[in-house]
């Protein structure tokens, strides 16, 4: 059994598109564990989706912003940070309902709010070893749980998995691809993101994860792909995206070793 894991796709088509083809000429595989954040912040929402609605085997679960998309709810990450004037906060809180209405309407007016909203917070399944997966975009908890994060102790995060009931728990959200094991039966791993990599990350490729399973053990491996970053801005710039500046700050980073 070989199955890619993705996350954090982010309307990036022109990355998922070089992840499946480098998937492809890996030998291709049995089939997709996707952990969310599919749609928003990207300027190919609709893209994104008709791609992994169309892939074979593949069992999908909801991020935080697949939740915002057809919710209308809104993240207050940046209200908790420290240091931001009120001037700040408000001129994020619009950048966000910019980018975020941007997508909710691409979405609904191509008729995906039903699909996108029907995902559920997590899939489960049993390798052929009888390993029990977990496949979450956050956690088992949340959709935007916090801890997961490479900071986070061994201890802290086997007591935010305690009881996940699985002994191998796939999970994105972070942007930073982590396997971590925290004990003889109990693996963290976070593929990394596909798209949009945190400011504080000097590689820029996409990220995915590719699991091999047979009925002695399995094994997973953390690959990242080039993809056309100024094909991507490009992109941006033709649709118009409102939070276009923001998002090109991410892919264009002084100092990042892949641009």
């Amino acid at each position: 059994m070989r199955l890619a894991i993705l996350s954090d796709i982010h309307g990036n088509t022109i990355a998922l598109d070089a992840v499946l083809g480098d998937i492809r000429s890996s030998g291709g595989v049995d089939g997709f564990l996707v952990l969310g954040d599919l749609a928003a912040i990207g300027p190919d929402p609709v893209g994104v989706l008709e791609r992994i609605a169309g892939l074979s085997g593949a069992h999908i679960v909801r991020g935080n912003t697949d939740r915002y998309v057809v919710t209308g709810e809104r993240p207050d990450w940046y209200k908790r940070e420290r240091g931001k004037s009120e001037q700040e906060i408000h001129r994020i809180e619009v950048e966000i309902e910019r980018s975020m209405s941007w997508t909710q309407g691409f979405v609904a007016g191509a008729g995906w709010h039903d699909w996108l909203a029907a995902l559920p917070l997590e899939f489960r399944m049993a390798l052929p070893d009888g390993t029990r997966l977990l496949a979450v975009h956050a956690s088992h908890r949340s959709d935007e749980d916090p801890g997961l994060v490479p900071a986070s102790s061994d201890d802290e995060m086997r007591e935010l998995l305690r009881d996940a009931t699985a002994e191998l728990v796939l999970a994105g959200h972070t942007h930073r691809a982590l396997d971590r094991r925290l004990g003889p039966h109990l693996r963290l791993v976070n593929p990394g993101s596909l798209s949009n990599p945190l400011p504080s990350e000097a590689d820029t490729r996409a990220g995915y994860a590719l699991l091999v399973a047979d009925r002695d053990a399995y094994k997973v491996e953390l690959r990242r792909v080039e993809y056309d970053h100024d094909a991507f801005i490009e992109r941006l710039r033709s649709v118009y995206h409102p939070a276009a500046d923001f998002i090109i700050g991410m892919h264009r980073r002084q100092g990042a070793a892949h641009h």
